[in-house]
């Protein structure tokens, strides 16, 4: 009775969990800016203020420039035909910005490959489908609206810069077509994964100018859907907002104080961070193929001869918690575990503290699952104790349920005398198991979206935690499985396991909870399947200790 009630509880925390997180989850526009910008000064620049200063002097020009000058003040500048290519490289990344837009066009991870084995290519965080690249900057209803397809020239820098001990620099200007120049400076450190992105907008022209830049990434589109979130995200008045991708159809526009944007996947993101003391607004877009988050400052006075300089920090990489929270920024925040993330965290610590003394994910998932068997044993011990005393007085009920079976309140009325007699509380079995369903909760999310298990191999044909186990590849799809299509063979020994539990358990008085007994290790195993190998083997080794638990128990008290 105990067992089925531990287990229609976990069904319905699943069934629960994933209504709620499917149509609960909706998050609200916060509140337009009501507070006008503030100026800093250039010694207070965070990532996203804005800094104005004098323009630089603009050099003396002839012939045609100088007919164009008459009419708006500019220095010449030759604008490339063809755009060309920059490639950097640092110890972390291999990143290409096109003269086109200055945008990143493809930014690929040294520490990651896109697939398991020797055959694997640096993860490409802008993929093909990404057409027009990302970091692109727009400018709102301003007549440097094509800046976002404009060729930028780079001068004389060279297209390919190794960064090693010291950071480097990339500058790229545009010439506006009515005076106005725009420069994007990107500013690379070895051995992290943040770029410093600075935008100057530059007033040659005799009036002021009044503009309104943005920042926007692009990413693709998630094809299917995950066990987690993915998609545009941003931590917004000290809030964490995560937009559903079927969301930005009703609402794309939100305002506030905004500390970072991000497009993120499971595993890896794509973030931009900016000034939380300035109001600004923040723009999704979305096509079949392509996610936009899009950051746009608040207006921007530009006096003639004056430069306003804004500075930014992009962020392109692994979901790693340690390495966001060195970031901080609030950029942490963006690791979320759902509803039981107090759990979730301190068990990723701990497992990583495990792997720093034992190098293999899937022993440190073991022996995690040992260590929280031992300290939730007393729960245990208390549960399989009650159902030991229930076994002990099934022949009873069942005599019980023979003798009343037409008279149901009798029957009631006998067994609460029964259980009185004989001391067993029917329920102290299923309050003790259901005070580990959070723990169960906060693992799973843990172990799927913890990237450390990302193509961490465990033993034998277990070579990455990360992704459902099979033993051997088909050449044919199997109905209810996600490719790769083989053999479960660790979900298929974890529904076993199961079963061994269930003929453990004291066997149900009622015919139809036995039949429905008999099916939930089924149920389970198609549940499980295209679970990660991770998940299942927590939960495959979470059933041997109960099972052994359980087994001492009953020799214990028999």
């Amino acid at each position: 009775m105990d067992q089925v009630r531990l287990i229609i509880a976990i069904g319905l925390s699943f069934l629960v969990f994933f209504i709620w997180d499917a149509f609960f989850t909706e998050k609200k526009p916060v509140p337009p800016p009501v507070a006008e910008q503030t100026e800093t000064t250039p010694e207070q620049t965070p990532s996203g203020s804005v800094v104005k200063r004098p323009a630089p002097p603009a050099p003396p020009a002839t012939g045609q420039e100088k007919a164009i000058r008459e009419t708006a003040p500019t220095s010449p500048l030759v604008q490339p035909l063809v755009a060309r290519d920059v490639l950097i490289t640092t110890d972390k990344y291999e990143t290409r910005i096109s003269e086109r837009g200055a945008a990143i066009t493809s930014f690929r991870l040294k520490d990651y490959m896109d697939r398991v084995g020797e055959n694997g290519n640096m993860l490409e965080l802008v993929p093909a489908v990404v057409k027009d690249g990302t970091t692109r900057i727009h400018f709102e209803d301003s007549r440097l609206g094509e800046a976002h397809k404009a060729i930028f020239s780079i001068g004389n820098q060279p297209t390919n810069l190794i960064v090693e001990s010291e950071k480097q620099s990339l500058v790229l200007t545009w010439r506006g077509p009515h005076g106005v120049d725009v420069v994007k400076t990107y500013t690379f450190h070895p051995g992290q994964y943040l770029i410093d992105l600075d935008i100057a907008i530059v007033n040659h022209t005799t009036g002021p100018l009044e503009e309104q830049p943005a920042v926007e990434l692009a990413g693709p589109r998630p094809q299917k859907t995950s066990y987690t979130f993915e998609g545009p995200s941003a931590f917004i008045n000290n809030e964490l907002e995560q937009i559903k991708i079927k969301s930005i159809e009703k609402t794309n526009t939100y305002n506030g104080n905004i500390e970072w944007i991000a497009l993120q996947d499971r595993y890896f993101l794509t973030g931009l961070l900016t000034d939380p003391n300035i109001k600004a607004e923040l723009v999704l877009g979305a096509t079949k193929k392509v996610l936009t988050n899009k950051y746009v400052h608040p207006g921007t006075r530009i006096e003639p001869g004056q430069q306003v300089v804004i500075k930014h920090q992009l962020f392109m990489g692994p979901k790693q918690m340690d390495l966001l929270n060195d970031v901080g920024k609030g950029l942490g925040h963006l690791i979320d575990f759902g509803w039981f993330d107090f759990l979730a965290k301190p068990c990723l610590h701990f497992m990583n503290m495990i792997y720093s003394v034992v190098p293999n994910y899937g022993l440190a998932i073991i022996l995690i699952t040992i260590i929280l068997k031992i300290l939730l044993w007393p729960l245990g011990t208390k549960s399989y104790k009650s159902m030991n005393e229930m076994k002990r007085i099934q022949p009873l009920i069942a005599e019980l349920r023979e003798k009343y079976k037409n008279d149901k309140k009798k029957l009631n009325e006998e067994t609460m005398s029964l259980y009185r007699t004989y001391k067993v509380n029917p329920t102290g079995g299923c309050l003790p198991m259901v005070l580990q369903i959070p723990v169960f909760f906060a693992l799973y999310r843990m172990l799927y979206e913890a990237i450390e298990l990302r193509h961490a191999p465990f033993i034998g044909w277990i070579n990455d935690l990360s992704a459902p186990d099979r033993l051997f590849n088909f050449g044919f799809s199997i109905p209810l499985m996600e490719p790769p299509y083989g053999i479960p063979v660790l979900t298929l020994v974890m529904g076993a396991s199961m079963f061994l539990q269930q003929k453990m358990s004291p066997p149900m008085g009622d015919p139809a909870q036995a039949k429905m007994m008999m099916a939930m290790p089924i149920v389970f195993t198609f549940i499980f399947i295209n679970f990660s190998s991770g998940l299942v083997l927590y939960w495959f080794v979470n059933n041997v200790l109960s099972i052994a638990q359980q087994y001492y128990i009953q020799k214990k008290f028999a």
